[in-house]
């Protein structure tokens, strides 16, 4: 009996993850995430969504950004439950907790003395988007805006890069009260990198499963 409870946990097919699929997913995807994150502020840059938010909010209060990132998201749930179902919002939780914690304790073990802004928002972006691609593959999300961008996708058949884009512009215009208009521009080029990644890796119908 217990060895085939193991075995369910481990076994996964063409279209469907197992246990283990989905928590290294959502582990490997806050991580990539949390590194994004430290390059872009390292770098003194800003990024869209609900981690956009979660910058300005951390940078006019003085807040942690893990905590900010995790307040942020909390009105999200809801729509997340309604539209998705509990397993994807239970997921995403998982996955914004995580990313918030890695947040809070990456400085220790990570510094980045410098990070040139360009730099930053190009390889900050990828790195989100490649983070951001696992958590999507596995029925997650960093909440928010990716939420959103999920829902649309699925009900109107819009690329979820390309909506959350929209969304980011918005995010990032907000940003010329807390930023100078290089690292702003800096931080479009890093929305752009971080979309289109998702845009172009993210479809439906070249992976299927859940």
């Amino acid at each position: 009996m217990a060895s085939n409870a193991f075995a369910g946990i481990l076994n996964s097919s063409a279209d469907r993850h197992s246990l283990f699929d989905d928590t290294q997913g959502i582990v490997a995807g806050s991580m990539l995430a949390v590194l994004g994150v430290t390059l872009l502020s390292g770098a003194g840059l800003l990024a869209g969504g609900t981690a956009g938010l979660a910058f300005l909010a951390h940078y006019a209060t003085g807040f942690s950004f893990g905590l900010c990132f995790f307040a942020v998201n909390l009105p999200f749930y809801y729509l997340a439950f309604r539209r998705l179902g509990a397993a994807f919002t239970i997921k995403t939780f998982a996955a914004i907790a995580l990313t918030s914690v890695l947040s809070e304790f990456i400085s220790g073990f990570i510094s980045m003395a410098h990070v040139d802004p360009i730099a930053g928002a190009l390889f900050g972006g990828l790195v989100i988007g490649a983070g951001m691609l696992a958590l999507f593959r596995h029925s997650a999300s960093l909440g928010g805006i990716g939420i959103l961008a999920l829902y649309i996708q699925d009900r109107f058949g819009w690329r979820a890069g390309f909506v959350q884009l929209g969304f980011d512009g918005i995010i990032l215009a907000l940003s010329f009260f807390v930023a100078s208009p290089f690292i702003i521009a800096c931080s479009v080029l890093g929305a752009i990198v971080l979309n289109l990644t998702i845009a172009i890796n993210h479809r439906k119908d070249r992976y299927i499963a859940m």
